[in-house]
C-alpha cells in the first residue's frame, strides 16, 4: 500500500499572503488540487498536513478524492511529516511538497520504483550552477559541480524506516536541525538513493510563481487594395500591381501580429496606442511600431514565446518571400525563426479576398 503525504501547513508569508499559498488559484484552480490531482492515480492513500484553520476548506476540496483525507500539522515542515507518518498506513510512504502542483506521474512511478529497488527514493537534479560553501561572506570551499544535487520531492521511504527516523529526531530533540525528509532518514537509517527528477517540477514560493506561466493571444487585420506598385507584409516590400490602403505602410501581417501580442498581455489594441487620426504615424514602418509593442510586453514580465501568422490573399504569390518574413520577425521578437510559422493561402477566388479586393492576416502567439 502507498500512502502520499502532501505538506500543506504553510502561511504563505515567504509569497508575501495572507493566507495559504496552495489554497490560491493558479490557473483557474487551488494549486493543491493539483497535487492531490497527480497522486490520485498511483497512491492508495494521500493524507494532506494542514493547519487547523485550512482544514475546514481543504475538506472540501478532496470531495471527488475518496482516499484523500486531512490531518492536522505542525509548527513546522518535520511536525507536520511526523504528525501524517503516524497516521499513515502504505508500507510506502510518498512525502511531497503539495507547493509544487507540476509533478509528473513518471516522477511519481520512479519515486516507488526507486523505494522498492533501494529502500528510498528522493527526487534530485544535478547542479548546473557551480556551487560553493562559504562563511561570515567568504568562499571556503567549491565542491566539484559533478557531485552536486538540488533536491525536489516526492521523497520516498519505508514507512517504518522513516517513522523509526523521525521518532528518534523528536526524542533527541533535532526536529528543527533537518529541512527535509531524507537529512533525517540520512542521520538515522542510511544514505538515501536519488533518482533524476525534473526542472518543471518547482516549488511555488513567490506571487510571480502563481502567474500563468504562459499566456495566448489572437489578433487580425484587414486592409484593402488601393493605388500602389508594391504591398509590404513582414517588412518585406513585395512588388505587386496594387498597394493597400492605409494610414501606415500597411504591413498587415505585423499589425495582425502587434494586436496578438497586445491581447496576450492584457493590453488595449494597436489603435489605442498608435491611432490613424495621428500624424505622427502616417506611413509609419510598421516594424518600428512592432519594436515599441515588444517593450509594452516586456513591461507586463511578458516575452514572445512562438508565433503563428496565416495571411490570405488571392495575388500576390507570397511563396517566395516567406523566409524572409519568418526572418525579420524573429529578429524582432528576439525569436529563432523555427519559432516563427507563416502559413499563406487563396480563399479560392471567394469573397472579398478571392476578388483581390484586400488582405486579411491572422495570428496567434505565445508569451512566456
Amino acid at each position: 500500500m502507498i500512502t502520499a503525504i502532501l505538506c500543506a501547513a504553510g502561511s504563505g508569508s515567504r509569497a508575501g499572503f495572507s493566507g495559504n499559498k496552495v489554497l490560491r488559484e493558479l490557473n483557474g484552480l487551488p494549486a493543491l488540487l493539483y497535487s492531490v490531482s497527480a497522486f490520485a492515480a498511483t497512491a492508495d492513500e494521500i493524507l494532506i498536513a494542514c493547519r487547523e484553520e485550512d482544514r475546514t476548506r481543504i475538506d472540501a476540496l478532496l470531495s471527488p478524492f475518496p482516499h484523500a483525507r486531512t490531518v492536522i500539522g505542525g509548527r513546522t515542515r518535520t511536525q507536520s511529516v511526523y504528525s501524517a507518518l503516524q497516521a499513515a498506513q502504505g508500507d510506502i510512504v510518498l512525502v511531497h511538497d503539495a507547493a509544487r502542483p507540476f509533478v509528473t506521474r513518471k516522477i511519481i512511478w520512479d519515486c516507488i520504483e526507486s523505494v522498492r529497488a533501494f529502500g528510498s527514493g528522493v527526487c534530485a537534479l544535478p547542479a548546473t550552477d557551480t556551487t560553493v560553501l562559504a562563511e561570515d561572506g567568504r568562499i571556503v570551499s567549491v565542491p566539484a559541480r559533478k557531485d552536486v544535487f538540488t533536491v525536489q520531492t516526492p521523497q520516498g521511504f519505508l514507512r517504518d524506516e522513516l517513522l523509526r527516523a523521525y521518532t528518534a529526531a523528536f526524542s533527541e530533540e533535532r526536529e528543527d536541525d533537518f529541512t527535509d525528509d531524507s537529512g533525517i532518514y540520512a542521520a538515522y537509517i542510511a544514505p538515501p538513493h536519488i533518482f533524476l527528477g525534473d526542472r518543471a517540477n518547482k516549488k511555488l514560493t513567490y506571487p510571480e510563481d502563481f502567474a500563468p506561466a504562459e499566456r495566448a493571444g489572437f489578433g487580425v487585420d484587414t486592409h484593402a487594395f488601393g493605388e500602389g506598385d508594391h504591398i509590404v507584409l513582414g517588412g518585406v516590400r513585395i512588388p505587386h500591381t496594387r498597394g493597400l490602403v492605409a494610414h501606415s505602410d500597411g504591413d498587415v501581417l505585423v499589425h495582425a501580429l502587434m494586436d496578438a501580442l497586445l491581447s496576450a498581455a492584457g493590453l488595449r489594441d494597436i489603435g489605442h496606442y498608435f491611432p490613424d487620426t495621428d500624424a505622427r504615424f502616417a506611413g509609419a514602418d510598421s516594424m518600428a511600431l512592432l519594436a515599441e509593442v515588444v517593450q509594452l510586453v516586456k513591461e507586463q514580465g511578458l516575452a514572445p514565446k512562438n508565433v503563428s501568422l496565416t495571411i490570405l490573399v488571392q495575388r500576390p504569390r507570397l511563396a517566395p518571400h516567406i523566409e524572409a518574413m519568418k526572418a525579420n520577425l524573429a529578429a524582432a521578437l528576439s525569436l529563432s525563426p523555427d519559432a516563427v510559422g507563416i502559413a499563406a493561402g487563396t480563399n479560392e477566388h471567394l469573397g472579398y479576398v478571392g476578388e483581390e479586393k484586400g488582405i486579411t492576416c491572422f495570428a496567434m502567439v505565445l508569451l512566456r
